[in-house]
């Protein structure tokens, strides 16, 4: 591999970890706000906050997946 091949490797691996750390960051504040405001919040809200938890879970599961891919090749 090439000198310019491992560095684009190792920015996009960069990328691809404060993307996914971001993305978790965000689906335990869902999760915490739930259980902080708990029965306040109407069943909608927990919805809509529980389908944001998984969707941001899910982009940081990519992220992870994308960067054990590029360490296999």
């Amino acid at each position: 591999m090439t000198l310019k091949n491992e560095f684009d490797k190792t920015v996009n691996d960069v990328k691809d970890g404060v993307s996914e750390s971001a993305h978790r960051t965000v689906a335990d504040a869902e999760k915490a706000r739930r259980e902080t405001e708990g029965n306040e919040m109407t069943s909608s809200e927990k919805l809509e906050s529980l389908a944001n938890e998984g969707r941001h879970r899910t982009q940081g599961e990519i992220d992870h997946a994308k960067r054990a891919v590029r360490d296999h090749t």
